[in-house]
């Protein structure tokens, strides 16, 4: 559908629990609207939304889908969301660029984990929202303990427009028409009927609740109301847009998506009162926000990207200011770089259809951009207009990658490089020490797709494992060695002999009474540790202007895999006051393997130990799951900090050893039905117990052994 006006636009957002109906819904609109001409099923793999191959397996949506529909004058793009908590930078970003959330219920079981998560994001967007009840036609549907249920949940704000006429029913009563409507089976419009006296007192009440709300609202409008007694239609429509707007009220409705029962007036209230891009505003980074105008210069938003075979990567763009056509040169405001607008879309799933131009405020899909991401704005030359990104949630499940087959590893990191640039919420990670190459999620699912993603799309089959600890070494107390290095085998021989104190460097050095410092130098390795090294050498007896930089060489080989476990050390003090050297056989290698031995006995009689990463853990919780929380944190050696609370949420901080950590994410969605969140970062490096750090030691040399 061609449109020349923002007004003409509705972007619809369907959000929820997983299983509540989205993509029937979706279905259920592009058929009603002439879009489709047969309704497919998420169990046979023929929706319109559902159409990547991992979404088909397993018959759910994974990805965002973004679809079109006419109504009346009125073109709607539809976003069709998972619901599976995974996803839910799927849903971020489509709530993001929709002016409309569409928070899709499944009558018969209420308000559910995903209908709060989503209703979260949506606080943080700002986005008009209304509510959908679907599967109303069922017997074990309960309307009004669901419209209690909302608005204990999320506010006095549920704006009732229909009702089910009875249980099981096909009959609906919009009460802000005050008519009744009959869809018969098999049919997308419905009968026009006058309400049923079983209903009418308490469709007449609700009408003039939703009235009375609507006036609320408005000042002018709730004068108009006081005066006449009544708002007219038009007031009606508009008072209820501005209130949805100002996320005040929010409507409700009834449908079953399935048997298309409610979907066409769900559909003209779309078009007649959800807002348009003209009637919203869009936030810049800096300067004035702004409105949508097909005049103005062309300001576009990529909001998600996304690999489609055949076609290439797919940038999906909301159009915030001006008008999009190809051919235009723009810049990229992240790098600077012209982007040249080649082919643009329109997208019904997988279906596609190439249009010279997108409007301000409409949704589309370009392809064959060089250099542009996901959170990328795309603006003239010269421009200053920058669209805040979308903040997508932050990892809580890591794995260790690893190809299936040796040698593949260019062509992992290819595929990694891939999936990540396309979902902003992977996360991967390369750790030299360690020689291994983590992938981090939102969950254990969202990392199984992206295996799956990795094989199809990358060609390369990989394995998950668990994620090795990166462990510290460190010494408790000072301790001194000595060694000497002599090596003769004819010719020039080799020869170090040095004396070496160690300690903790945890402050300023106190030194023995035998000890003068000459020198000194702070090394910080690559693993962020700082080695404070002295040189205490006095008369001479070794030439430090040309050997001291040796000795801390064999330092700090040895200390890249330390001698408990072969971890890296932590930070240390070492001392050289002492040895000798030869005029002919020392040399900088004598002086460098002298200092690699000399360290690691010194280490040994240091008390050494095993330090391991602690995370500050949040998790936010409702206060029913609080105790068994704690209960497992203290089975993980876990030390709560606090507990705060936060209206019906509770928050829980703690700091909890990395090595416990591994699935937690999966844990916690257990122990709180799906509930729970947690964030973690990296706070600090802690001892070891005893007996876990004698685990660590054996488990590490089986390792190394290959045993």
């Amino acid at each position: 559908m061609t449109v020349s006006d923002p007004q003409q636009i509705r972007n619809v957002a369907l959000v929820g629990h997983q299983g509540s109906g989205k993509t029937a819904l979706t279905e259920a609109i592009l058929y009603t609207s002439g879009a489709i001409s047969r309704v497919g099923t998420v169990s046979d793999g023929t929706t319109q939304s559902d159409h990547h191959e991992s979404e088909k397996e397993r018959q759910m949506s994974i990805f965002s889908t973004l679809l079109h529909a006419a109504w009346d004058d009125k073109k709607i793009n539809i976003l069709d969301t998972p619901g599976y908590p995974d996803f839910a930078s799927e849903v971020i970003a489509s709530m993001r660029v929709a002016d409309t959330a569409l928070y899709v219920m499944d009558a018969r079981s209420g308000v559910e984990v995903g209908t709060e998560m989503a209703w979260s994001y949506g606080e943080q967007t700002e986005t008009p929202s209304l509510f959908v009840l679907n599967h109303i036609d069922q017997a074990s549907a309960d309307f009004r303990s669901i419209v209690d249920e909302i608005e204990d949940r999320f506010g006095r704000g549920a704006a009732v427009v229909q009702l089910p006429a009875g249980e099981g029913t096909r009959t609906l009563v919009d009460v802000l028409r005050m008519r009744q409507l009959y869809y018969p089976e098999g049919e997308t419009e419905p009968e026009v009927q006058p309400i049923d006296n079983a209903f009418e007192d308490e469709a007449r009440e609700l009408h003039e609740t939703l009235v009375e709300d609507i006036a609320a609202s408005d000042d002018t409008l709730m004068e108009t109301y006081f005066e006449q007694g009544e708002l007219t239609d038009d007031q009606m429509r508009n008072g209820l847009r501005k209130a949805m707007i100002d996320r005040e009220l929010y409507p409700v409705f009834v449908t079953s998506a399935t048997e298309m029962v409610g979907v066409s007036r769900l559909l003209d209230f779309i078009g007649s009162v959800c807002p348009s891009p003209a009637s919203r505003r869009v936030k810049t980074e800096s300067g004035p926000n702004l409105t949508a105008d097909p005049d103005d210069a062309p300001v576009a938003f990529v909001y998600r990207t996304m690999a489609q075979e055949h076609v290439g990567e797919y940038s999906y763009v909301r159009v915030v200011d001006g008008t999009l056509q190809s051919g235009q040169d723009l810049e990229n405001a992240r790098t600077g770089a012209t982007e040249r607008i080649g082919q643009i879309y329109e997208l019904n799933g997988e279906a596609r259809n190439h249009v010279p131009r997108l409007i301000a405020g409409d949704l589309g899909a370009l392809v064959k951009l060089e250099d542009t991401n996901t959170n990328d704005t795309l603006r003239v030359p010269d421009s200053d207009v920058v669209i805040p990104s979308i903040q997508f949630p932050d990892p809580r499940y890591r794995m260790a990658v690893q190809p299936v087959q040796e040698g593949q590893e260019d062509k992992l990191a290819r595929g990694l490089h891939q999936i990540t640039d396309e979902d902003p919420s992977l996360v991967f990670h390369h750790d030299a020490l360690l020689n291994q190459l983590t992938l981090s999620g939102v969950g254990e699912m969202h990392l199984q797709i992206a295996k799956a993603r990795l094989e199809r799309e990358a060609g390369v089959e990989v394995t998950f494992v668990e994620p090795r600890i990166s462990y510290r070494e460190a010494i408790q107390h000072r301790a001194t060695a000595e060694y000497r290095h002599k090596k003769q085998s004819g010719g020039a021989g080799e020869f170090a002999d040095i004396s070496m104190l160690v300690e903790p460097y945890d402050g300023e050095f106190d030194p023995p009474d035998a000890i003068d410092v000459r020198g000194e130098d702070v090394v910080e390795t690559e693993w962020g540790a700082e080695i404070h090294f002295i040189d205490a050498i006095v008369g001479g007896i070794i030439d430090m202007n040309t050997f001291f930089s040796s000795i801390k060489k064999g330092v700090l080989n040895t200390m890249k895999e330390g001698p408990v476990a072969g971890f890296p050390v932590g930070n240390v003090r070492v001392v050289i006051y002492d040895g000798g050297m030869h005029p002919v056989d020392s040399n900088e290698a004598a002086f460098k393997r002298a200092a690699f031995q000399c360290f690691r006995r010194a280490f040994q009689e240091a008390g050494p130990v095993l330090l391991e990463p602690i995370h500050e853990v949040l998790i936010t919780t409702p206060d029913d799951y609080t105790g068994d929380i704690i209960s497992d944190l203290n089975t993980r050696r876990g030390r709560v900090q606090g507990i705060d609370t936060q209206g019906p949420l509770q928050k829980i901080s703690a700091e909890v050893p990395e090595a416990e950590l591994h699935q937690y994410s999966t844990t916690l969605r257990s122990l709180t039905q799906g509930r729970g969140l947690h964030h973690t970062k990296f706070s600090h490096y802690a001892e070891l117990p005893g007996h876990v750090q004698a685990e660590v030691v054996e488990t590490t040399a089986a390792a190394t052994s290959g045993g």
